[in-house]
Parts: C-alpha cells; structure tokens; sequence
C-alpha cells in the first residue's frame, strides 16, 4: 500500500487549486502530532504495521521529552467526497513558546491552520498566541475541538472561549478525537472545502522561499522551500538571492514520510531542493531562490531577524575540539535558525562561542542536540539576558556576558529587560501563583475572569528572574494546568551587580553572573552549595565563595581528607599530639599554595539548577 502511494505521489499532476498547504497549530499537549499521525494513517501514507506514534517526530529527544521541536513536512494524497484528488501539504509545528520562530516559518508556507483546543483544557496562552501568528499571515483557521473522548471534555465551554477569547466564529468548529480516530475525515473535508489552493504563475520566473533546511553527509545540504512562482527542474542553474551564490539542482521533490523525487516543483508546492550545496554558509533560512539565467525582479519577504532573549557561552570540554564545536554550530544553524552565536574565549575553559537562545527549553535541546547528533562533549556559562547600561561619559552599552561587565564606578544608570507574561490558570491556584510572581519582582498585575473558576493573570516582571526557575515552579504550583505565554516589552532601572564566584581564591569566570542586588546573597549561597556537592575533595581544604567586587558576601567550604596523625600516640603528653597536629596543618597549607581545583562539567550544569530541581 505504502509503495503504491508513493508511486501515485510521483505520478500526480496536480492543479494548483487541488493543493492545500496547511499547518497545525496548538497549545503544549494539546494533539498535534497524534492529529498528524492519524492523518497520515487516514490518507494510506503508512500500513498499520509499520505505524508507530508521533510519525513525523524524528528526532529522539521529541520522543523522550514528547515535544515537537522541528517543524516537519509531509505531503497527502487525498481523495475527496467530489472524487477529485487533493495533494495536501502537512506542516506540523511545535507548541511551545521557546519554539513560535519555527511556527512563525511554517506559517509563511501555508495558506491556512487547523487551530487545535483540547476538548478538558479549552483556550491556553501559546493558543492565543499562535492564532495572532496566522492571522499576521492573512490565513483561514479552521477550530478543531480535540480529546472529545475524555471523560473531562467540556465542549460547551471551550465553545464559549472560541467566541469570547479567540474571536472565532464557535459554529465553524469541528470535533474530533485524534486518538480515536474520530471525526478525521471531517477535518480532511474541511481543508479541502475551506483552506484555498495557493495562488502563483507557474510561467513567471522561479521564486521560491527557503523555510528550513538539513544538512545530509552524503548529499550536502537539503533545502526545504515553498515555490511561489514559476518552476524548478534537475539540471537548472538557480541562486541565492542574498548571496548571490550559483549551484546546478541535482534534485527535487515531496516530503513523502521519506523524500521523494519529482521531475520539478512547481508553483504552489511545498517541497525539497538538493543542489550540492557544501558550504552551509550559502544557505540563510528566509532567502529566495530563483534562476541564474532568468532571476525574478525581487526577493520575496524574508523571515523577520529573530531576537535572542538568553544568553551563554559553550565552550568543548577539550580544547583541542574548538574546530569540530564550530563546525557542528554551523550545521547545526542550518537546522535551526534562531540560534545566534559569536566567538568568545574564557580564562578558566579557553576557547568557545558566545550564543543567544529564545529560552531556557531552547538551550537545553541545543545542548542534547550538539551532545546527540553531532558527538561534541561541551560546558555552558550560567546564561543571562541583555543588559543596558548608561556610563558617566553619556555612552550606552548593551552586556549580555558578565565578563563584559563595565567598570562600577562609571555606571551611572543599569537597566534589566522586563516581560508582559500571561498566565492562564484554574482559579484555586491564583494564589500560589501571585506569591511566586511578588518573589521574582512581579508587578502591576491585572487580572480578568475568562469563565467560570478560569482565571487570566498578567503580570510585568524581569526576564532574567524568568530564565532561573520561574517555569518549573509554575508548573508545580499549578499542578501542570497553568500556561504561561511572554513577551518584551521594554528597560527598567534596576540595582544590578556582578556577582564573581571564586574557587581557592581564583575567580571561574564561566560562573559569574549579574544579578540584581536584592538576589545576589541567595543567588551566591545557591551556587556555592551546589558547587560544595559537585567539587572532588582535595588533600587540603577548598574555599568557595561569593563575591560582589571585594565583599565576600557567601562562602562554602570543601573539607581535605585528612589522616589520623595521631593514631599512633597512646597518652603521654598532649604536646605530643598539638605537635603532630601542626606539622600537618603547615603541610596542608603549602598543598593550598601550589594545588589546582578542576572543576567537573556537572558543577557548571548544577549552579544552572534550581533548588526543586
């Protein structure tokens, strides 16, 4: 079966106006791959017994943690209820807010979204959100009101968020359970009757929009574009726009579960490019694609230039692996556009790259994803935000790495970024709630009852109090039924330090961070206790210590292994022993003088680790 669809799939001509390029959007857990799964098994994409769950998650780490990460694509033979046959182009998008850049990119290829609700846990924050996404993009939403098997559903209700808090029309939904299967040709009808076909001349000159892109070891660089206008075929001479860079196409075609090779890609169609591109740099997520010999007169709209909210160094555990680390950051970058770095160096760990994350889930599978798929053994730095500070002088600068930290007494104004979060909660947690944000210097609260027992919360708080704990206990507090969605919104004057961490009196600069003054005491004791655990015990006795500037203001200290010098004085005089006692401590204090700590990997990902963890 699987065989005769991919035969069907390379064989199919299809008009414009029977494809349909859509994409599924949705809160955290709220069925989008299990919907994409079941579309895929509705259309004979796959047999039965080769199914397995979340189809188009091919990365371990989506299974593991049972996230979507990368957006994947997949095209859908389908037959409708009029008998005519339909291409439909499946883009699955995570839900996530450290990921909405990879929806945002998605959405560019499309022409409509299936906005998913679960059917117990109605309207999130990431689902508001990403509704504002698609209509950015002048796209059609179909409301899908998923998990209408459960026990918990309440449709009636979710019914009156789609009205009230999305602005949608509540009678052009559609009920469906994806793991059931129930309600699945519904929905197939409903993107071919009220998603529109993409619009294009198939005779204008190629221009084609790059929206992400893989590297391959055997075939280079696999691009993946949406074709606007005109056509691409193997054996055309096409260019990068933005480069300016020439390559001859070897090959095109569908996403099938696995690519799958066209004579050309036309106008309208989502698919994939591969030229032989070698140089990962050539390739920029958001360039058009045209002919060498026939270009189109301009680029088509790009992506907008994503803006990194945490910041940390990674440096290779091995110096001598700084080569293969940029290597892998570069083909890395490739597959994930919002991924910025810079080179940077450190006193204690050498050699590394400066990089600008969206959040902390983002740093976390960048760091699996450089650990997995490209073998590299790697520390991070405590990661931080981007700080402003105004100098005597009138000058401005803007500090995203402690070490960068200027000079105190030129500091005239330091400014932090804060956040406009938006958290949606059960109404019995609202208090729980109020108590962390005051904690982390939350203020200026509004709050607005969305329905029964259902509470919206919106609070002004600083990023950086975000990045350390704030999204696990949020979590905690609320049980797992809070969603948390922020954004940007300016400076604040506040009474930032530098916060050093010094081992044996030597300053790890890896470990410093810039807090506000207010934190730096439990912020220089969390760290200190944490590296206390992680630190090897030494012959001599190991000082840990927090310091703003000269004030010590935590310490922890690492006990020497000691031997029982006196073990062989039975009584006698206690002089004896004081003697045997002090000849050891002056020993163990030329041991301090000329002993090295190394700190293990795992003491820098500890001071990363709250308390709860």
């Amino acid at each position: 079966m699987q065989n005769l669809f991919a035969a069907l799939l390379r064989q199919i001509i299809i008009a414009m106006e029977n494809i349909r390029n859509f994409s599924i959007i949705a809160h955290i857990d709220h069925g989008k791959s299990t919907l994409a799964d079941r579309l895929i098994q509705h259309t004979g994409m796959i047999e039965d017994r080769n199914f397995h769950d979340q189809l188009l998650d091919n990365m371990d780490i989506e299974r593991e943690r049972g996230i979507t990460i990368k957006s994947q694509a997949v095209a859908l033979p389908y037959r409708a209820k009029d008998g005519r046959d339909y291409i439909l182009n499946l883009i699955d998008t995570p839900g996530h807010v450290d990921f909405t850049y990879e929806v945002s990119r998605s959405l560019a290829s499309c022409e409509g979204v299936l906005l998913l609700i679960d059917a117990s846990q109605g309207v999130q924050a990431q689902t508001i959100a990403n509704l504002y996404l698609a209509m950015e993009h002048n796209l059609a939403v179909i409301p899908v009101i998923n998990k209408i098997d459960l026990l918990t559903a309440d449709v009636d209700r979710v019914l009156e968020q789609i009205d009230a808090e999305l602005g949608l029309d509540p009678f052009s939904h559609i009920r469906c359970s994806a793991k059931q299967g129930i309600g699945i040709e519904e929905v197939l009808e409903a993107i071919v009757e009220r998603i529109p076909p993409p619009k294009g001349d198939p005779s204008k000159p190629l221009s084609a929009l790059i929206f992400d892109a893989q590297y391959d070891s055997f075939r280079g660089t696999v691009i993946h574009c949406r074709v606007f206008d005109g056509a691409v075929r193997p054996g055309d001479v096409i260019r990068f726009m933005s480069s300016g860079t020439t390559y001859r196409v070897e090959e095109v075609g569908r996403f099938a579960l696995a690519r799958l090779k066209k004579d050309a890609l036309c106008a309208g169609e989502v698919g994939y490019l591969i030229a032989g591109v070698k140089t990962v740099a050539d390739v920029r997520i958001g360039d058009t694609i045209t002919h060498d010999d026939r270009p189109a007169g301009n680029a088509l709209p790009g992506f907008k230039e994503i803006k990194p909210v945490v910041f940390s160094s990674i440096y290779p555990i091995s110096s001598e692996d700084y080569g293969d680390l940029a290597t892998a950051l570069e083909k890395y970058k490739l597959n994930d556009a919002s991924l910025v770095y810079t080179k940077d160096s450190s006193v204690a760990l050498g050699l590394g790259f400066r990089c600008g994350f969206l959040g902390l889930l983002h740093l976390e599978i960048v760091q699996e994803r450089l650990e997995r798929e490209f073998d590299q053994a790697i520390i991070l730095s405590v990661p931080s935000v981007r700080y402003r500070f105004t100098l005597k002088d009138g000058s401005v600068v803007h500090v995203d790495n402690p070490a960068n930290y200027p000079d105190p007494a030129t500091i005239e104004k330091a400014e932090e970024p804060f956040i406009r979060a938006t958290m949606i909660m059960p109404e019995k947690y609202l208090g729980a709630v109020m108590k962390l944000c005051t904690e982390k210097r939350g203020v200026s609260s509004t709050m607005n009852y969305l329905g029964p027992g259902r509470v919206e919360l919106t609070y002004e708080m600083p990023l950086a109090e975000v990045l350390f704990d704030f999204y696990d206990r949020f979590k905690t507090v609320t049980q797992g039924y809070g969603s948390f969605d922020y954004d940007l919104i300016d400076y604040r004057e506040g009474r930032l330090v530098l916060l050093d961490i010094l081992v044996n009196g030597e300053k790890v600069d890896a470990l410093s961070q810039i807090v506000h003054r207010d934190n730096a005491r439990q912020r220089g004791v969390h760290a200190c206790e944490k590296l206390k655990d992680e630190i090897p015990r030494q012959q001599f006795k190991i000082a840990i210590q927090g310091a703003i500037g000269g004030e010590i203001i935590s310490r922890s200290t690492i006990s020497p292994f000691r031997k029982d010098v006196t073990a062989k004085c039975y009584g006698g005089d206690i002089t004896r022993k004081r003697k045997l006692l002090e000849k050891q401590k002056k020993g163990k204090k030329r041991m301090k003088m000329v002993g090295t700590v190394s700190i293990p990997q795992s003491a820098f990902l500890a001071v990363l680790q709250s308390d709860n963890d």
